[in-house]
């Protein structure tokens, strides 16, 4: 935003071929586009995923979800896609962009521990048939 608000500050007098002029509505654009960049970039910052003993909240770019662990069957995290997926009972795939296979270790260290929390719930969900 500081970028485009200092072109905008330079955006005065005639073009360089005299065929127009810039105008106060010309740098006002530049001001907006540079708040509608920002914008942009901070969607980025939105990626989230949060995990307890109950269940699962995933924050993507658009939209979220929570979802209790009995509705999670695996979490998948395959080689040559860009980051981890739940999937889930219902046969769908909710993508989890919060676990980028950019951030590699980090990634997979936060996807093992997805997977410790998957398991211990399975595990409680199961009846005891030992007795």
């Amino acid at each position: 935003m500081v970028v485009f608000t200092l072109v905008a500050t330079g955006l005065r007098g005639s073009t360089g071929d005299g065929y127009g002029t810039f105008q106060r509505g010309d740098q006002f654009a530049m001001v907006g586009l540079g708040v509608l960049f920002a914008l942009g970039i901070l969607l980025f910052t939105r990626l989230r995923v949060e995990a307890d003993e109950k269940g699962i909240h995933v924050r993507n770019l658009v939209g979220g979800y929570d979802l209790p662990w009995d509705m999670v069957r695996s979490i998948r995290f395959n080689r040559g896609t860009p980051w981890a997926t739940l999937e889930l009972r219902d046969e769908d795939l909710l993508p989890m962009m919060a676990l980028q296979a950019a951030d590699k270790q980090y990634a997979v260290d936060g996807v093992r521990a997805l997977r410790a929390l998957l398991e211990a719930s399975q595990r409680e969900a199961q009846p005891d048939t030992t007795s």
